[in-house]
């Protein structure tokens, strides 16, 4: 009988449903919310249970076993890395007559051991999304599969791919931050020879400031007779605008469930995909009836493609700025802040926890500063 400790499970990542198969893995539970994850392969659901039962999986469960008992008679403190210290040295030792630490470090599968550490962090939904991101872009990318191309050279190669893209240099060196994390942890636990990061210095350059859409660009998006997927595109932004929801709360949006009354007008009262903190904002007029067109059932796009299309849009009105879809979400900060909603109330509309982070959207509009400036003056004496 198997140890609860040590099991095999399959599609822990939740892909085979498009991808047709999943990986099999052998999880080791090495005590509260701290697991190890060895990559066994690919299998189908279908036949991911007779794969389980294959030698090599009971070989790799029973080795898992062996180190757990081996660390208790030591003393060792349960931990990932006291287990990988006695997994990698074994596989070391059975390799080395035959393998040089060159084609030692070729055989370990990076990627692999990157979403490893991404299923053992216990992170908010948001943020296990971006990291993911970060991953996808190792694997297209393509030139950092193993340990072994962990070096310098490389990772200055994949900086410059990805500033080939359309991404900014904040993008980027966020990209880095997590990659660093990962492979730091590598070379701490002596798994590469050394860190690549420590020789390579990335910068974080300057991000692009976004530009808000005033109310006569609002109102001229609004008014504009576009069609097809370019209305429904318009219309998402402008719920954005006039409620300050981001894309992914945009898309999970559900009227029935998400809305309460309050006098004359209806709130969202909701938690944020991303962070998963609350937000209470209210739904303004040019919302509302962005909800009754579609019969309060919002239409569904991708992030990247709303983005495309809002391009279109940009070009269509002649307006000079750079539309994503956070200008909307922008937008409404902006808009709510001209108009003297006290940034603690703009806070809690769009879920910040760090007003600090309300700030960002704050910037003084020259009309609020003159209609303030005016009625300062009439209060000189």
């Amino acid at each position: 009988m198997k140890s609860k400790a040590v099991k095999v499970v399959f599609d822990r990542r939740k892909e085979a449903a498009k991808k047709g198969y999943g990986y099999v893995d052998v999880v080791v539970n090495l005590g509260k919310k701290v697991r190890k994850y060895v990559l066994i392969g690919t299998s189908t659901p279908e036949e991911w249970e007779k794969d389980s039962n294959s030698s090599e999986v009971k070989a790799v469960v029973e080795k898992c076993e062996n180190i757990l008992v081996t660390m208790n008679v030591l003393g060792e403190e349960s931990n990932v890395e006291n287990f990988n210290k006695h997994f990698y040295e074994e596989q070391a030792k059975n390799n080395e007559p035959e393998l040089s630490p060159e084609e030692i470090l070729a055989q370990k599968d990076f990627i692999a051991y990157c979403e490893e550490a991404l299923a053992a962090e216990d992170i908010k939904i948001g943020t296990r999304k971006h990291k993911q991101v970060v991953i996808d872009a190792v694997k297209t990318y393509g030139k950092l599969k193993t340990y072994g191309d962990l070096t310098p050279k490389n990772i200055l190669a994949f900086d410059r791919w990805l500033h080939n893209g359309e991404r900014s240099d904040v993008t980027i060196y966020g990209y880095h931050k997590r990659l660093k994390k990962w492979v730091g942890e590598l070379a701490r636990l002596d798994e590469i020879p050394r860190n690549p990061y420590k020789i390579v210095s990335v910068t974080r350059g300057k991000s692009k400031e976004r530009q808000p859409l005033l109310e006569p660009e609002l109102k001229k998006m609004r008014d504009y007779p576009f069609d097809g997927k370019l209305e429904r595109v318009r219309d998402l932004f402008i719920f954005s605008a006039y409620t300050g929801l981001a894309f992914c709360d945009v898309q999970n949006f559900d009227y029935q469930s998400m809305t309460v009354k309050e006098g004359d007008l209806v709130f969202i009262d909701g938690n944020r995909i991303k962070t998963d903190t609350k937000f209470f904002t209210p739904i303004l007029a040019p919302a509302m009836e962005v909800l009754k067109k579609y019969d309060f059932k919002l239409p569904k796009i991708s992030n990247q493609k709303a983005n495309d299309y809002l391009h279109l849009i940009q070009a269509q009105l002649g307006i000079k700025k750079n539309l994503t879809f956070h200008v909307a979400r922008h937008s409404f900060a902006t808009l709510a802040l001209a108009h003297d909603v006290p940034i603690e109330n703009v806070a809690r509309m769009l879920g910040h926890e760090d007003i600090r982070t309300t700030q960002i959207y704050a910037k003084v509009l020259r009309t609020t500063i003159e209609r303030h400036a005016t009625a300062l003056q009439g209060a000189i004496i």
